[in-house]
């Protein structure tokens, strides 16, 4: 058996999502499996305060608020009054959500220069950029795009072809453009903030850092590359760790570097400070000081992030609290992603994603979901899937087939027979308590390093054995026979205790459940430290009720329904105009320019048209489109149309179709002229969105 693990005072984080849009499964995901570790801590008497907050800086934003006709405070604002539904639905118990744009962020982020200037590593270079003349800002490399050097792809980004994957400098695009304004970007000078990371200091410091047992062998392994070998913008090689710019120029949305007007800190040099800034803004509301919480060396800073942003984490981070003179973190914990059904990678623009607020609008219990991804998650960072039947099976099977029917099995009687009361465990029912009781140290070792897989399969194993034992006495028969009054109550009693530990046991990923059975039982908020106890023989019960259903693959269809597109906007004959929405409505709506490379009919169907369309993703889409009775295949290949890109594919009898082309016709389908394809003026490119 192992040692009880001492408690732990702990400051413990999520990555931070970017405030431009509602949270995504892996969102979920990683807010789940940092949640179900503090609850596990809690359980164990650790003090914990577990943050997180809305990253609200950068172009992206400031660039999507001015296209919704808002200020980028009102943008970031609505997408936050967004998130309570998420958290709540899956029992997400954040102590503290903030923003970083709040003032405790800028006036931390800005001391934290202070600080890193005064140790000589902050310098200022001056380097060449693009500038949008027409939008009169210098441009991120994400707003670039032009021909790939290498390859010659039309329409790829500033910095990295997505057709042959070379790594490339903006300067080095063939005929690049503003995807802002689609203006001819100019080459302007400006003066840049530099953090020194290739400071021997600094490569001395994160040497050490990253080996020493904060991150987990492999992501520690990744990282020890990046100090021998690092790639330029131009594809070249260069030795060591380079310096990181942190600093953009207005206009810009973000923290404005001290004694520097018109220079802004780049987005994430601000945003990791944010966990610091909700954790002092949670302290500040609990009057509580928050130098000294930070000051106090038993604290351990643990952060739960996702394998695309360790660099970030693992280097820049650790690097500007340590040379600022603040702590550093204790553990990075890095997760790999979440694909769906035998390793798709989670797409809105593919149709295979996860809504979570989907999920919980069709009555899916959260807990369902809380099991199955804990039951897939380990220590490592490891790619895991959803498998819609393999959830199903999961839940039906482990919850409640093995788990939830040995409290349905037993209580009853003890409620009929036996007035709520439990009874006097004999020989073999205290063996079997005495199993689950001694497994649990072994348990808690695994959520202490979330191995959450090996944690529930060691649940699950006993709660095969308390199903064994009661498959052995099968009490349903004992209630029938004369005489056995005493041996049924002494089997039920040992299924309810055995139902109490698998229970608390099982807390963590299930605090909802648990919760209900701490009422049903009569019994105190279940710690660790209790399941050295059994309730005892007298200790009433309440009348149990149902605590759990079975997925229903009804839902499980609903999930992953495509739904039906709505038919193409219809201009005139009469018909009347659609209710006004508003430009938040419309800008979630991806217009783009595509190009129709191939056209056929649809064997089996007189109104459909299979078109193969280039969107400028360097794939092509296939969209089903009922517009054969105007169009002959031939007439429409070659032609530039325009399609809803962002509309969740549709599951059909002659396939999937992967987005809908526009086209106008009477509101009587009857009337003359018949339907008309969208198509936009010469000049037009594939991939260009439609403002």
């Amino acid at each position: 058996m192992s040692a009880p693990h001492a408690p732990h005072q702990l400051f413990v984080t999520t990555a931070l999502p970017y405030a431009n849009g509602n949270f995504h499964i892996g969102h979920i995901m990683e807010y789940i499996q940092a949640d179900i570790w503090v609850r596990f801590q809690r359980m164990q008497g650790s003090q914990v305060h577990f943050v997180g907050a809305d990253d609200t800086h950068g172009a992206p934003i400031m660039i999507a608020a001015e296209k919704a006709g808002l200020t980028p405070q009102q943008f970031v604002a609505n997408i936050a009054a967004g998130r309570k539904p998420y958290l709540d639905g899956f029992h997400i118990a954040f102590d503290n959500w903030h923003s970083t744009d709040a003032p405790e962020n800028h006036e931390l982020a800005r001391q934290i220069y202070r600080d890193l200037k005064t140790t000589g590593l902050i310098e200022t270079r001056t380097i060449e950029q693009f500038f949008d003349p027409e939008k009169n800002m210098f441009l991120p490399d994400r707003y670039i795009k032009g021909e790939c050097p290498k390859c010659h792809a039309k329409d790829q980004y500033g910095d990295n072809c997505e057709v042959c994957g070379s790594v490339y400098a903006p300067t080095d695009l063939i005929n690049p453009f503003s995807t802002l304004s689609g203006a001819k970007p100019e080459l302007k000078s400006s003066e840049h903030f530099f953090f020194k990371l290739s400071d021997p200091r600094c490569v001395a410091f994160l040497t050490e850092w990253t080996q020493d047992g904060k991150l987990q062998p492999e992501v520690a392994n990744k990282v020890k590359e990046w100090f021998s070998v690092r790639t330029n913008p131009d594809g070249s090689t260069s030795e060591g760790l380079g310096d990181w710019d942190i600093s953009r120029d207005a206009p810009y949305f973000g923290i404005e570097i001290p004694d520097a007007p018109g220079k802004y800190f780049y987005v994430w040099l601000d945003a990791p400070v944010g966990y610091l800034a909700s954790l002092k803004n949670l302290l500040d509301q609990r009057g509580e000081d928050y130098n000294a919480y930070m000051a106090n060396p038993a604290l351990e800073q643990i952060h739960f992030i996702g394998k695309d942003i360790v660099t970030f984490h693992t280097l820049f981070w650790p690097a500007m609290l340590h040379f600022s003179g603040r702590k550093t973190p204790n553990q990075v914990n890095v997760h790999g992603f979440l694909t769906v059904n035998n390793g798709e990678k989670m797409s809105k623009s593919r149709g295979t994603g996860l809504d979570p607020l989907k999920y919980l609008s069709l009555g899916m219990n959260p807990e369902w979901l809380r099991y199955y991804l804990a039951a897939k998650l380990s220590g490592r960072n490891e790619d895991i899937d959803f498998n819609a039947d393999d959830f199903m099976a999961r839940v039906n099977s482990d919850l409640i087939g093995k788990f939830v029917n040995i409290a349905s099995r037993s209580a009853g009687f003890i409620a009929k027979r036996f007035g709520g009361q439990l009874g006097t465990v004999s020989a073999d029912g205290q063996s079997l308590l005495a199993a689950l009781q001694a497994a649990t140290p072994a348990i808690v070792d695994f959520y202490e390093v979330r191995e959450y897989g090996k944690a529930l399969r060691e649940v699950m194993l006993l709660a095969d054995k308390v199903n064994a034992y009661v498959d052995q006495n099968k009490p349903w028969e004992l209630a029938k026979q004369e005489g056995m009054d005493a041996r049924l109550h002494d089997v039920c009693t040992a299924c309810i205790e055995a139902f109490r530990l698998l229970t608390l046991q099982l807390k963590p990923v299930l605090p909802a459940l648990a919760a209900q059975v701490e009422t049903f039982l009569n019994v105190t908020p279940f710690t660790f430290a209790q399941a050295q106890n059994l309730l005892g023989a007298g200790h009433g019960i309440q009348t149990y009720q149902h605590l759990m259903q079975r997925v229903d693959v009804k839902q499980l269809e609903a999930l992953f329904e495509v739904p039906e597109p709505a038919a193409p906007a219809l201009v005139p004959g009469g018909e009347d105009i659609a209710p006004t929405i508003s430009i938040d409505d419309f800008t979630k709506i991806d217009l783009r320019i595509a190009q129709i490379v191939n056209c056929e009919p649809v064997e089996g169907s007189v109104k459909l048209l299979r078109l193969t369309l280039d969107v400028g993703e360097g794939r092509t889409r296939n969209v089903f489109s009922g517009i054969a009775s105007r169009y002959q295949p031939e007439d429409l290949v070659g032609k530039l149309t325009v399609m809803v890109a962002n509309l969740a594919p549709r599951k059909m009898k002659f396939g999937v179709s992967e987005g809908m082309v526009l086209a106008a016709s009477h509101a009587d389908e009857k009337a003359e002229p018949g339907i008309y394809v969208l198509q936009p003026w010469p000049g037009a490119k594939p991939g260009m969105r439609i403002h």
